[in-house]
């Protein structure tokens, strides 16, 4: 009876060693394995390759603040092409704090995207644009994350907002501004995230992992339902114009001229246009013409159209030249050092 009473005891001795051995080669093999990704760690790193922007302030109706990402470390930001991008002087601020400036290298109306520089810097986190391109498209159901700047919500160092939704759909992009149909019509993942609001435009739409899945789009009313549309352009599609943009060899596509169509008469005589942007200004109005009975005057600029920015003749004829008569525009127009609504109805045109 002692002899076995001895032997169980060692016994449950070698049990209970054998399972300590054992429970520490589990720990060492469970210390061994990578640490799981966190959103706090996604969030951190995401945030480190994008950039606040900011110019010396707007019009009615157009931020003077919006977000960018970076594509390379030498400081090239791919952002949407805004009319932010108009002002005299362009404010980037940096992760760390930094507040530098920055130019446009060259924007593509088409695909609502421009691309621009940030100077004397290096050494940048940023996206790998060419990598993420090779990736296959997301599907719906996929669950994604929205960085931007929306609302102004960060400046230096602060963090920029987070939102988590669903890719929802891919589709074509039926969106409009005001009256005007918004210039890029191709694909786009549709998100249940409300992600596109003020100054959201040129925000990051990854994966839960962090990696780049499209760039967030401007404030759009689908054309179909009337809603307002959350969406991202993906970036297999932006990828060619990141990398010629980058190496100076992009050339802009070619649009077709607009044809002669039932445009209204508006009886605004502008400014002779002899310059490539020649700015909107009134000369005169016709007597009896719209432009008179809206008060327009001479020396009037005008800036916006339903809120949209106008820089040019050429811009503001092309949207005439759309309209029919019975159109109603509604115009900023900066008389001295104010900004004046006016609504403009378009008539029938005039016979020669």
């Amino acid at each position: 009876m002692t002899i076995a009473r001895k032997n169980k005891g060692r016994s449950s001795w070698a049990v209970m060693l054998g399972g300590i051995a054992l429970g520490l080669v589990f720990a060492s093999a469970a210390s061994a394995q990578p640490s799981p990704i966190t959103l706090a760690t996604v969030t951190e790193e995401v945030n480190q390759k994008m950039v606040k922007l900011f110019g010396p302030g707007g019009f009615q109706g157009v931020n003077s603040y919006g977000t960018g990402i970076l594509v390379s470390p030498d400081g090239y930001v791919l952002t949407v092409a805004s009319p932010l991008l108009d002002m005299s002087e362009l404010l980037v601020h940096l992760a760390d704090g930094r507040r530098l400036t920055a130019k446009v290298i060259v924007r593509e109306p088409e695909l609502d995207a421009a691309l621009l520089k940030i100077d004397k810097v290096e050494d940048l986190p940023a996206f790998d644009v060419a990598k993420a391109a090779k990736a296959p498209l997301a599907q719906p159901g996929d669950w994604v994350l929205g960085f931007s700047n929306q609302f102004q919500i960060a400046t230096r160092d602060e963090p920029m907002s987070v939102q988590h939704g669903v890719i929802a759909s891919y589709s074509k992009l039926h969106g409009r501004r005001g009256i005007f149909d918004a210039p890029y019509t191709g694909d786009v993942y549709i998100v249940d995230a409300i992600t596109n609001n003020p100054g959201a435009g040129g925000g990051a739409l990854t994966n839960r992992k962090g990696e780049l899945l499209g760039l967030i789009g401007k404030e759009l009313r689908n054309s179909l339902s009337a809603t307002w549309v959350n969406y991202a352009v993906p970036i297999q599609i932006l990828a060619s114009f990141v990398e010629k943009g980058m190496h100076g060899e992009y050339k802009p596509i070619e649009r077709p001229k607009p044809t002669s169509g039932p445009g209204g008469y508006h009886g605004i005589i502008l400014v002779p246009d002899v310059v490539e942007r020649t700015p909107p200004y009134v000369e005169d109005t016709e007597p009896g013409s719209p432009a008179e009975k809206a008060g327009l005057r001479p020396d009037d600029l005008i800036v916006y159209v339903d809120g949209e920015k106008i820089v040019s003749i050429k811009e503001f004829r092309n949207l005439v030249e759309k309209a029919r008569p019975g159109s109603v525009f509604k115009l900023e127009v900066r008389r001295g050092d104010k900004l004046t609504s006016i609504d403009l109805k378009l008539d029938e045109a005039k016979k020669p």
